[in-house]
């Protein structure tokens, strides 16, 4: 009974994160761009515990007839893609209007194929194609206030990427670099918290220094594919 108890605990620590996600939006329509910001922030970190405390529970074991990956997938969209994209478009981040809104709808489209993708998760714990990480996409958007024509030209390259069959690191499992990518990914999440308690000011050095976890991430992830491509 503990053990049935503790696998539906985990899906629901999973499945708040849609809660969470709700939260955001509705800050988003009160232009509350810093609550949104922390709502997302929580539910990365959400997203980034509950595979952990899924399988010391073992949920797949304990509850078989329940698909927490599933679950993972809808939260993770609402999340990772629908929340940032609105608030890219409501905080003025891209185009308003018509052409607005078919942007936003261009990465909307590409996680969607993405996430759908039978190899989007790989067994060796990789990415295939960008992962739609456009929570942080569109939060360096926000504290480097870049400008709308560059944010536009971003996000149509990254929506591009979601397409190309390259390997990126799966942070929590990926047994590439693993200690270095999780010191350095805990590095940043202090820069990134700093930066959230800074809103709606953010610090532009810290801004501009925080991106060294995200360029390690490409630079590794690169690396990491076409040394496995040559093999």
């Amino acid at each position: 009974m503990n053990r049935i108890v503790a696998a539906w605990s985990v899906h629901l620590y999973t499945g708040f994160g849609a809660a969470i996600g709700f939260f955001a939006l509705e800050a988003i329509a009160q232009a509350n761009y810093r609550l949104a910001f922390i709502c997302m922030a929580l539910a990365t970190f959400i997203d980034c515990t509950d595979g952990t405390l899924a399988r010391r529970a073992r949920v797949k074991e304990v509850l078989p007839n329940f698909d927490g990956s599933k679950l993972d997938d809808i939260v993770d969209y609402l999340n990772y893609v629908v929340v940032p994209v609105a608030l890219a478009y409501h905080a003025g981040l891209i185009p308003g209007g018509a052409g607005g809104l078919a942007l936003a709808s261009v990465p909307l489209l590409a996680s969607a194929y993405g996430f759908c993708q039978k190899e989007a998760k790989t067994a060796d714990h990789f990415f295939t194609g960008f992962p739609s990480y456009w929570n942080i996409v569109v939060f360096y958007f926000y504290v480097l206030a870049t400008a709308v024509w560059f944010n536009t030209a971003l996000l149509l390259a990254f929506s591009i990427l979601v397409f190309v069959p390259i390997r990126y690191l799966y942070p929590s499992r990926s047994p590439v670099a693993r200690r270095a990518t999780h010191v350095l990914g805990a590095l940043w999440g202090v820069c990134v918290v700093i930066l959230l308690a800074q809103l709606p000011r953010p610090s532009p050095a810290l801004a501009w220094g925080s991106l060294f976890f995200p360029a390690y991430y490409f630079a590794v992830s690169l690396q990491a594919h076409f040394c496995s491509s040559r093999s």
